[in-house]
């Protein structure tokens, strides 16, 4: 065999792999998947065992089917690197934000970036100041955990007041932010994470 076709196989394998993780998690049969992307269950079949090198608009047919992007179907076939961040204790990147009169510090913990997704987490700490703390509107999710104080969190129209152990999780298209920081000192995990 030459090194295209094995490489051609590999590929294959690696989408009916991914495809069957998709339908499995679906916690569909190959029949029921095979129905909602009209094409044959055989073809399923085929696909997922790597028999055949599946045409764009059966792919096509299977991500609308399943409701996820093309691209997952390749997610098996990326190369073989994947990176790591590790952050000892007390450790990171210190950083200080000043925004409209309003200052806090925050320790960049992970930075992470794939094709695919954006992925940041910190420790933030905010004080109370005569300065409101600023608001923010972006992209993809935004998921908070209290470690130490209080502060009132506006998302919307709607204000949360958060303490020690509260966790609260935002899509970051909507403006929110702290409005209010009701102990001395407010400490927080942020972690964001977005489609690139």
């Amino acid at each position: 065999m030459s090194t295209s076709a094995k490489e051609d196989n590999s590929i294959d394998t690696a989408i009916g792999a991914a495809l069957r993780q998709l339908r499995q998690g679906m916690g569909w049969s190959a029949s029921e998947l095979a129905t909602k992307a009209r094409i044959s269950a055989a073809m399923v079949s085929r696909i997922e065992n790597g028999q055949v090198s599946p045409s764009i608009s059966s792919l096509c047919a299977l991500s609308a089917a399943l409701d996820v992007p093309l691209v997952s179907l390749f997610r098996e076939t990326a190369s073989s690197h994947a990176d790591y961040t590790l952050v000892r204790a007390g450790e990171g990147v210190v950083s200080t934000r000043i925004s409209q009169g309003h200052s806090h510090e925050f320790v960049n913990l992970a930075v992470h970036s794939r094709r695919d997704l954006q992925f940041e987490a910190r420790r933030v700490t905010l004080t109370r100041q005569e300065a409101q703390p600023p608001t923010y509107v972006g992209h993809g999710v935004v998921y908070l955990h209290v470690l130490e104080g209080s502060a009132i969190y506006r998302y919307g129209g709607e204000d949360f007041t958060l303490s020690p152990g509260d966790s609260l999780s935002v899509d970051a298209e909507l403006n929110h932010g702290f409005v209010e920081v009701l102990t001395e000192a407010f400490t927080f995990l942020s972690v964001q994470a977005e489609r690139r």
